[in-house]
């Protein structure tokens, strides 16, 4: 038998804890690029040249995460992949349209005549916005457990809005580490701008969770765990605030110093919010309707899928980590050849 010393019980935990991870890090690292193509359309000519340089060595790569993500979906959980996107059929065929409208926009862009690159700058632009807003969508949806009411679709629309916003304060926190003079100023007062809608989305999530589910509202409110779990929500407003006044002290300065902080703020920042989110939906995959162990594949096909998964992951990670290092430093304009 594979993986023997592993317990049948523990298999759908471990494939959760992976696909959360996938998920997560796709979040993270596509995000950033994402949020820089959202926030091409306020930038200049050759701004825009030096956003597509900064994240030009990672972008492609960082949507490895997402296909590994929704992989392990199908392959562990295959009832509850068929169930969630057969609801979220039209906002899955919305990114698709957005990623690939991204991809070739970035290849067409470099070999594009001078009075052509607007264009593909634009289609690089809208493929990024689409991209967003569908996932944003698709979390919204997801949290109503697909209510068909009108009032489900506003919030998963707004909750579409908020990861547009996400992305671009990811994006500009990057830029801000990866740039300088005044593409880096406007980075700061673009990331300034998405912070607040940013956290408006988290708290939207937040406020949700506990009106969709009796078992999530007893899961944050109930005593004694509300004194436990208080420090998410204080951390998370802490860093809101503090995010909010070291933009605001990096505005107008010559030489940004600690650059990195917005970027490494936003991201503790979404890891609070997934870290929260997670614990209000465990063990539910389909909320309060399929937990990990019911949607789970067979053990011994999980533990075949596990063994590669301990080959293939740790080598994206690795591969992931030592291109962000080779890569690292200010972005160098584009030249090509």
């Amino acid at each position: 038998m594979i993986l023997p010393w592993i317990p049948d019980h523990a298999l759908p935990l471990i494939f959760a804890g992976l696909m959360g991870l996938a998920l997560l890090l796709y979040g993270l690292l596509d995000g950033l690029d994402l949020g820089v193509g959202v926030l091409m359309r306020r930038a200049d000519s050759d701004d825009k040249d030096m956003m597509i340089a900064s994240i030009g060595p990672f972008w492609d790569a960082n949507e490895t995460w997402l296909v590994l993500g929704i992989g392990l979906l199908l392959v562990a959980f295959p009832v509850a992949h068929g169930i969630i996107l057969g609801a979220l059929y039209v906002p899955v065929a919305v990114l698709l349209a957005g990623l690939i409208l991204r991809g070739v926009a970035f290849d067409f862009r470099v070999k594009a005549k001078a009075d052509h690159k607007p264009l593909w700058n634009a289609v690089f632009y809208l493929g990024s916005l689409l991209a967003s807003l569908a996932q944003g969508y698709m979390l919204g949806y997801y949290l109503t457990d697909f209510a068909p009411t009108w009032t489900a679709h506003l919030f998963a629309a707004f909750i579409g809005l908020c990861f547009v916003a996400g992305y671009a304060l990811l994006g500009a926190g990057w830029l801000i580490m990866k740039t300088e003079g005044f593409l880096q100023q406007r980075a700061v007062r673009w990331a300034r701008g998405a912070l607040w809608l940013t956290a408006a989305g988290i708290a939207a999530i937040s406020l949700a969770t506990p009106i969709v589910s009796a078992r999530m509202a007893e899961r944050w409110f109930s005593l004694p765990n509300l004194y436990f779990l208080l420090p998410v929500p204080v951390l998370t407003t802490a860093l809101v605030l503090l995010l909010d006044r070291v933009l605001a002290g990096m505005l107008g300065e010559e030489e940004v110093r600690w650059s990195w902080v917005p970027f490494a703020g936003t991201v503790l920042l979404f890891v609070l919010a997934s870290g929260g989110l997670a614990y209000s939906l465990f063990p539910y995959l389909l909320i309060d309707r399929m937990t990990f162990w019911e949607a789970a594949s067979a053990p011994e096909a999980l533990r075949v899928v596990l063994a590669g998964a301990m080959v293939v992951l740790p080598v994206i990670l690795i591969y992931t980590a030592y291109s962000y290092r080779v890569f690292w430093g200010k972005a160098e304009p584009l030249t090509y050849r």
